[in-house]
């Protein structure tokens, strides 16, 4: 017979303006849900401190050749799948970079497993995979998923910088943990639902995190998605758009850069910019680590010319 546990947690707590949720009209339900959704922006706001400081050192990581690796179960571990996926077609991140574990392999993304967030060993055995240096990110709203800590513990142990991501102040995991966010969430509309508040708290720092990340590596010019990979017609067309808001370029001038840059966005966009020619701003793109802010600054920056100035694109709404 399995063993139970008790979990203290304050997402584990009876929330006291929805015990009369099942009564209440579909409207009613839907406004209690959102009114509850709304204390999550500022719960995040409280950790982004902390959460500055954990970017800075996975951007430090990245770039003497470590990897961000994420550890997590059942709803925790479907959101850090889902970040790390989507950082491929947004920011050509390489395939690698950022490593999501799922408790219970692919096979629990889709259907819950029972027990596999309660292995402790399997965590552990997960982190294997971690080499000095790498980071290693928790995943857990109750503080306490052994999966989770066995993974934290072990990569610690590996010579990893560690962050715990969590809704409860009074983490057990805390300890492995370098880096400890709490986004102090509170009780569920329906209790114990950590897939609600506290799930969407999570999400928000995942995003927030790998986009800071990506931004600091370079992979954007001003705020826009100068890596992203064109896998089908929309985002074929935004990477003409890009070409176009950031250059001041018409249509056709636009798709001509990018056609001699072989396709690559970043060279066509940067030849537009300092005015050169593809193969040019593809070499200086590469001395610069990937960046065309650096790579712009460099090939404009003369004697006569003190400063780069960087167009403003004028804001328009993505499809």
């Amino acid at each position: 017979m399995s063993s139970d546990v008790s979990v203290s947690a304050p997402t584990e707590e009876r929330h006291p303006g929805t015990t009369s949720i099942d009564t209440e009209s579909t409207l009613d339900i839907l406004v209690l849900l959102n009114d509850d959704d709304a204390k999550v922006a500022p719960a995040v706001a409280e950790v982004l401190p902390e959460l500055a400081a954990l970017v800075d050192r996975a951007v430090q990581a990245i770039r003497g050749g470590g990897t961000v690796h994420y550890f997590g179960a059942g709803t925790s571990g479907r959101l850090a799948v889902l970040d790390a996926a989507e950082l491929l077609p947004t920011f050509n991140a390489p395939d690698g970079l950022f490593v999501a574990h799922h408790a219970g392999g692919l096979g629990a993304l889709l259907r819950a497993v029972e027990n596999v967030e309660d292995d402790e060993d399997a965590g552990r055995a997960e982190a294997e995979a971690v080499r000095p240096g790498d980071v290693a990110v928790g995943l857990t709203a109750s503080g306490r998923t052994p999966y989770v800590g066995g993974a934290l513990e072990r990569a610690k142990e590996r010579g990893a910088v560690t962050a715990l991501v969590t809704s409860n102040p009074h983490a057990d995991l805390a300890e492995h943990a370098d880096h400890v966010l709490v986004a102090r969430t509170g009780p569920e509309v329906l209790t114990g639902s950590t897939r609600l508040k506290a799930g969407t708290a999570q999400k928000l720092i995942l995003n927030s995190f790998s986009t800071a990340v990506m931004i600091r590596l370079g992979r954007t010019w001003s705020n826009l998605m100068v890596d992203v990979v064109a896998t089908n017609a929309k985002l074929r067309g935004r990477v003409v758009r890009i070409l176009q808001e950031a250059s001041g370029a018409d249509d056709a001038e636009a798709r001509a850069a990018l056609e001699q840059a072989s396709g690559e966005l970043k060279p066509a966009l940067l030849s537009m910019l300092a005015h050169v020619d593809a193969s040019v701003a593809r070499a200086a793109i590469e001395q610069h680590g990937g960046s065309v802010a650096d790579a712009l600054a460099a090939l404009t920056v003369t004697p006569s010319s003190p400063t780069e100035t960087r167009p403003s694109p004028a804001p328009r709404g993505e499809n």
